[in-house]
């Protein structure tokens, strides 16, 4: 009995494993009836990624750069009208020293053209006595000529009324007084002041030295403006306006500035030399700049002194309406990308009515509401697909 209950133990024991891999491969066979083959997607084509910006027409202030060097409006050379010795020197006669209108620069010893006045005084009273003297001569002589008895004496003759002679008299006394008018004009230019606001440019006089009429002593420039001297184009001065006798408008505003920016002023085209340099072609204009040294107004920490090389951006004529697009969407030249309502790369032909600094100005070719496109890409051909991102318009 217990040999016949252990035989279909094993058996089982045989037969289940043998059961488990049967089922298992045949699930495995099922499972790979029912899977289905993954059909192939194409993905979509997104296009080239660009950055564009929408062209409007707006208003546009034409601006024109250039650069200059500022010299004085005016500059004269200080020349004494008299000779002698200096006695006195103002405190700020030396290079760079400020002077206002009428203030003196220096004395010179008064002494004999003290004495030259008092003569010329002497002779005018002189001068005075015998033109008195001459004319009580005359009156008496009259006199006499009245109490001669003569049947037909006629009219007196200028020896009898010694007319002649008081005009001599007369002459001497003039004479008297334009020597003293002049003495006493040589006396108050033993004062040298100065003719106009300004500063010593340049000074060779010292203390005690005898200077002689006419001999230069120093440079003086006027402080109240400067100038600069700008060269132009021919296609830049088309948009600028200068002044002239039958215009009477006002000149172009410019700002002056450092090339470093840090300082900046304020001036205007006042002229033009009216000419063409034959070589560069250019013409050169004339910009005022007031109060350079900032004596007055101290609207700027730093002067703008003579010498220096300036930087300037005019403001010129204004358009009532334009494109501007950036000098870097330009292609090959004269043309731009358009991306079209469908993201397609359109090359576009255009004309240029002015270039600027960062700018172009489009007088052709494009239209309002069209996206240019500002990404360079490579290879670029007509119909290319495009992603395009929107750039704001820049002010």
């Amino acid at each position: 009995m217990t040999s016949k209950t252990k035989k279909p133990g094993k058996a089982l024991k045989i037969i289940l494993p043998l059961l488990v891999l049967l089922l298992g491969a045949g699930g495995f066979i099922l499972l790979g009836k029912l899977k289905q083959t993954p059909q192939r997607q194409v993905p979509a084509q997104r296009g080239v990624l660009v950055e564009v910006l929408e062209l409007q027409a707006t208003p546009h202030q034409i601006s024109v750069y250039a650069t200059g060097t500022v010299q004085p409006a005016r500059q004269i050379s200080l020349v004494p009208e008299i000779s002698g010795k200096v006695i006195w020197m103002a405190p700020q006669l030396v290079d760079g020293g400020f002077f206002r209108q009428g203030e003196t620069l220096l004395k010179i010893e008064p002494a004999d053209y003290r004495l030259a006045v008092e003569r010329a005084q002497a002779e005018v009273a002189r001068a005075k006595v015998a033109l008195a003297t001459e004319q009580e001569r005359a009156r008496i002589s009259l006199q006499e000529w009245q109490l001669i008895d003569l049947p037909d004496k006629g009219e007196p003759g200028p020896l009898v009324s010694r007319e002649l002679q008081q005009q001599q008299e007369e002459a001497n006394l003039a004479a008297a007084l334009a020597a003293l008018q002049q003495t006493r004009l040589n006396l108050e230019r033993t004062e040298l002041k100065a003719p106009f606001n300004g500063r010593i440019r340049q000074e060779q006089v010292d203390l005690g030295q005898y200077l002689r009429a006419g001999t230069s002593i120093g440079s003086y420039a006027g402080s109240d403006r400067a100038e600069i001297y700008v060269p132009l184009s021919l296609e830049d001065l088309r948009w600028l306006q200068v002044p002239t006798a039958a215009s009477g408008r006002p000149g172009s505003l410019a700002t002056i500035h450092l090339p470093d920016n840090s300082s900046s002023w304020q001036g205007k085209i006042v002229r033009s030399l009216g000419e063409i340099d034959p070589t560069s072609r250019m013409a050169t204009v004339v910009v005022e700049v007031e109060d350079p040294y900032q004596l007055q107004s101290k609207t700027s920490s730093t002067e703008l002194s003579n010498g220096l090389f300036v930087e300037l951006q005019f403001l010129g004529d204004k358009l009532d309406s334009s494109f501007s697009i950036p000098r870097s969407a330009l292609r090959n030249d004269s043309q731009v990308w358009i991306a079209d309502q469908e993201n397609r790369l359109r090359l576009r032909s255009v004309e240029i009515l002015r270039r600027e600094k960062q700018q172009l100005i489009l007088q052709q070719g494009v239209n309002n509401g069209e996206k240019l496109i500002l990404t360079t890409l490579s290879g670029a051909a007509e119909g290319l697909l495009l992603r395009p991102i929107l750039q704001e318009q820049q002010p």
